[in-house]
C-alpha cells in the first residue's frame, strides 16, 4: 500500500497509543518474517523474476541467430503455358514446331544450410542481451527493496496499534479493579455514587476507545497482507514489540557517508546508460559489413501424368558466401545514432538528480534521528512522571484523603503519556529505518 494510505490510517487510528498481544486465532509474524513472505508471495517479485527468465531466453534466441540454420522445403508448379522457342531457329526442323525448356509438372524438393560468419549487429546484440539480463537482475533488486520498505512501512502501524491494544487492556483491567473497590466502599459508606459514576464514565470510555482501535487494527492489517501478497482472510498479527524492535536495531551512525552504489535504483540506472552506450556503439560504425555463407541442394523432377508419362531428375546444388555492405540509408542510420546519445546525455541527467535526491534524504532521514531521538528520551521521563503522580493519586484516592476527580484526571495524564511515549518510539523506529534505507543498508 502506499505511503500516503498508510499516513492516512494512522490517522484514523490516532485515538490512543500502546500495546498488545495478538489475538487468539491469529498468526504471529516478525518483521521479518512478513517480509520473506512478502518476497515470496508479492506479485511484483514474480513478475521481477519471470523478466529475469525472459532475458535468458533472449540470450538464447540472440545467440541462435548465429548458430547454423538448416531449413527444408518442397515446391510444385505446373505451367499453364512452357517457355519455348521454334526449332527452325536452333537448325530443327521447319515449320510451327517448337522446343520446350520444362515438362509442364516441376516437383522441387531443397535442402538449405546457412550459416552468419560475421555481423557486427549480431555481436552488439549479444551484448546487449547480456546486459539486458544484468539490467532486469538489477531491476529484481530494485523490487526487492520496494517491498521490503514497502512491507515496513505497513508493518510499523499494525505493530503499533496492536502494542496500543495491550496497554488499553491493562488499563482497562486496573480501571475495572478500582472501580469495583469504590463500589465496595461507596456500599460501605466511605464513598459518594459520584466517585462510582466517573469512575463508571471514564472505564466506559476506555472499551469504547478500544472497540474503535480494534476495527482499525483490522484494517491496517489488511493493507499489510495486501503489501505481503498474502489472502485478506488469512489470520495475521505482529509478533514484535516496539522496544525490542527499537534494540534490534543498532545505534545509527550519524557520520556515516551514502555509497550510491549501494542503492539499487542507482545501480539499474547506470546499467541503463550502458544500454544505451551499445546501441550508440552500433550506429558508430554503419559501414560494418555482413557475412554469411550458405549451401542448398534441390533433388528436382520435371515431367508430365499419363501412360507415357516421362519424369526426369534434375538435381541441383550450390554453395556461397554473400557479403553485404551498407553505403546509404538516406541519414536514417545518423539519426538513430544520435538518439541513442541523446538517451546516454538523459541518464547523466538522471543520475544527477537521483545522487542530490539521496543525499537529501540521508540529510533528512538523519535530522529526523535526531528530533525522534530526543522526542523518544523526553516522553519517557514525562511518563515516569505521570505514572508516578498517578501512584500518588490512587493512593490518596483509596486512604481516603482524594477525591476521584483527581483521580481520574491523574489517569488521563498516564493514558495522554503513554500514548505520547509509545507515539515517539514508533517514530525514533521509523527514523532508524529511513536512515537505514537512505544509506542503502
Amino acid at each position: 500500500m502506499h505511503r500516503n494510505v498508510l499516513k492516512t490510517l494512522l490517522l484514523l487510528c490516532s485515538g490512543v497509543w500502546g500495546m498488545t498481544a495478538p489475538l487468539t486465532g491469529q498468526a504471529p509474524m516478525r518483521l521479518t518474517e512478513c517480509v520473506q513472505y512478502a518476497l515470496d508471495n508479492n506479485p511484483q517479485m514474480k513478475i521481477a523474476k519471470l523478466q529475469i527468465a525472459d532475458a535468458d531466453w533472449q540470450i538464447k534466441e540472440n545467440t541462435a541467430t548465429g548458430l547454423p540454420q538448416l531449413s527444408a522445403g518442397v515446391g510444385y508448379q505446373y505451367f499453364l503455358q512452357r517457355p519455348g522457342i521454334p526449332a527452325s531457329a536452333l537448325g530443327f526442323g521447319t515449320g510451327d514446331e517448337k522446343l520446350y525448356f520444362n515438362a509442364y509438372h516441376s516437383l522441387t524438393p531443397s535442402i538449405s544450410l546457412n550459416q552468419l560468419l560475421f555481423s557486427n549487429s549480431y555481436l552488439t546484440a549479444l551484448k546487449a542481451a547480456r546486459h539486458y539480463r544484468e539490467y532486469v537482475q538489477q531491476q529484481l533488486a530494485v523490487t526487492q527493496k520496494t517491498i521490503r520498505d514497502q512491507v515496513t512501512d505497513a508493518y510499523l502501524p499494525a505493530l503499533l496499534l496492536a502494542e496500543n491494544l495491550k496497554v488499553l487492556d491493562k488499563n482497562i483491567a486496573n480501571l475495572e479493579q478500582l472501580l469495583r473497590e469504590t463500589k465496595a466502599t461507596t456500599a460501605a459508606g466511605f464513598a459518594e455514587q459520584l466517585d462510582v459514576d466517573r469512575l463508571q464514565l471514564s472505564l466506559d470510555g476506555l472499551r469504547t476507545e478500544r472497540d474503535n482501535l480494534a476495527r482499525q487494527r483490522d484494517i491496517v492489517l489488511n493493507a499489510l497482507k495486501m503489501t505481503m501478497g498474502m489472502p485478506v482472510k488469512q489470520e495475521l498479527a505482529p509478533a514484535d514489540d516496539l522496544p525490542k524492535l527499537l534494540a534490534e536495531y543498532a545505534d545509527a551512525d550519524l557520520t556515516a557517508e551514502i555509497n550510491y552504489m549501494n542503492r539499487p535504483e542507482y545501480t539499474t540506472l547506470l546499467k541503463g546508460r550502458e544500454l544505451s552506450m551499445l546501441q550508440a556503439d552500433l550506429y558508430r560504425k554503419p559501414w560494418m559489413p555482413t557475412v554469411a555463407a550458405f549451401v542448398q541442394y534441390q533433388p528436382g523432377w520435371q515431367g508430365a501424368f499419363g501412360d507415357d508419362t516421362k519424369w526426369f531428375f534434375i538435381p541441383s546444388a550450390v554453395a556461397g558466401i554473400q557479403v553485404t555492405i551498407p553505403i546509404w540509408d538516406g541519414g536514417g542510420n545518423k539519426a538513430r545514432r544520435e538518439r541513442a546519445l541523446i538517451s546516454v546525455q538523459t541518464v547523466d541527467a538522471q543520475k544527477e538528480m537521483l545522487e542530490n535526491a539521496f543525499t537529501l534524504e540521508l540529510e533528512n532521514a538523519k535530522k529526523q534521528f535526531l528530533n525522534a531521538t530526543e522526542r523518544a528520551k523526553r516522553q519517557q521521563q514525562n511518563l515516569d512522571l505521570a505514572q508516578r503522580i498517578y501512584n500518588t493519586t490512587q493512593t490518596k484516592y483509596k486512604a481516603g484523603v482524594g477525591s476521584s476527580f483527581e483521580l481520574v484526571s491523574a489517569e488521563q495524564q498516564l493514558y495522554s503519556a503513554q500514548q505520547a511515549l509509545m507515539q515517539a518510539q514508533y517514530d525514533l523506529l521509523s527514523a532508524k529505518v529511513a536512515l537505514k534505507k537512505a544509506l542503502g543498508v
